[in-house]
């Protein structure tokens, strides 16, 4: 039994002395970690935040008709510039069983109280160039008669309104027809003819016969963090990317940051809007979703290095600067402006001088 034992002992021992025999030969024959070292450099450092949102007409309006019933005529189509006042559709009413019988009905009424009316004037008429009845008494009927008359042609203008949605009435605007109430772009006309409407009242907001927007006046409605918001002001300048239109940005003037944020998404957004400066040439679909660059402080021409090459002591900014060949010692600086990649240098660090670039991976203390 102990020579087995002393045996195994044996084997356990070579195997050990030979494993790390091999280990101290790879360790003394592999190559020596080269670390690499760049200078500082001059640049500018631009810190700046991302807004996100989308291109949205300043002016934008629904057109909505007062009256129910069929689309019988459509004369304009999405995409068409009109002016304020445009014939845009023509209404055909349907109109109420209920309210033409009480149309007719008035009419019928005002018929029976002109035609009495009218009697009596003829009457009196002959009365008063016999000298019978003083003017005064005269004139009171005639008056009544006025009255009969004109009622009369409410009547007749009451039931056509009812009927066909407009009257013989002089000056008076059909309601059957829609038009355009502002100046611009038809951005959406979602009815066709034959379409089955109802009209705008108190109750309900009516059918959309069109939407017009001023597509010549731009902003860009976004939300921003309300860890930023707090940096903005009004007319700080923007710099918009539309992902739509590639290779071109475009220029806008902060004009309004909202006072009270909204919850979305577990965090507290603050909407935004911006003035979008377009040339003459420019055109932008509305509804285009953008993202809108805000520069919040800026450095022109400024020592810096890669905010990568940075570790920390406690808290504190440090470098390993290169005294020698692969030789380094530790060196505090301090720190300024940092765009997230390149961060200033202030101080402890000259031009002339090479830092270390940590292995990806070494955690910075």
């Amino acid at each position: 039994m102990k020579k087995v034992l002393l045996g195994v002992f044996v084997l356990v021992f070579l195997g050990l002395s030979g494993w790390l025999g091999y280990y101290f030969y790879n360790k003394a024959n592999t190559d020596p970690v080269v670390y690499k070292t760049e200078a500082p450099f001059e640049t500018d450092i631009v810190k700046k935040t991302v807004a996100t949102g989308s291109i949205v007409p300043r002016k934008e309006v629904q057109v909505k008709s007062q009256v129910s019933g069929i689309v019988e005529e459509l004369h304009v189509e999405a995409g068409q510039i009109v002016k304020k006042g445009q014939l845009l559709a023509k209404i055909r009413i349907v109109p109420n069983m209920v309210s033409v019988n009480n149309a007719e009905t008035n009419l019928q009424t005002a018929k029976l109280n002109f035609e009495e009316a009218k009697r009596e004037l003829a009457r009196y008429d002959e009365l008063y160039e016999q000298k019978v009845i003083p003017e005064q008494e005269y004139r009171k009927y005639k008056a009544d008669f006025a009255l009969k008359q004109e009622a009369l042609q409410a009547a007749e203008n009451n039931l056509q309104l009812v009927r066909e949605g407009s009257s013989r009435k002089r000056g008076q605007q059909s309601s059957n027809l829609v038009y355009s109430t502002i100046d611009g772009m038809l951005l959406d006309v979602p009815i066709k003819v034959g379409t089955s409407i109802i009209e705008r009242n108190n109750f309900n907001e009516g059918t959309t016969i069109a939407t017009v927007a001023d597509m010549r006046s731009l902003v860009f409605e976004g939300k921003i963090d309300e860890s930023e918001v707090g940096k903005l002001k009004e007319n700080m300048d923007l710099v918009l990317t539309i992902g739509a239109i590639e290779g071109r940005v475009f220029n806008a003037k902060l004009e309004y940051i909202a006072p009270k944020g909204v919850d979305e998404e577990g965090s507290i957004k603050f909407p935004i809007r911006a003035q979008v400066v377009l040339d003459e040439k420019d055109f932008i679909r509305a509804g285009y979703s953008a993202n809108a660059d805000i520069v919040l402080d800026k450095r022109d021409k400024v020592m810096a290095i890669k905010e990568s090459m940075l570790q920390f002591d406690k808290e504190k900014p440090y470098v390993e600067v290169e005294t020698g060949p692969q030789k380094f010692e530790k060196r505090m600086i301090q720190t300024g402006l940092s765009d997230g990649i390149n961060i200033e240098v202030v101080s402890g660090l000259s031009k002339k001088e090479k830092v270390k670039v940590p292995e990806a991976g070494i955690a910075q203390i």
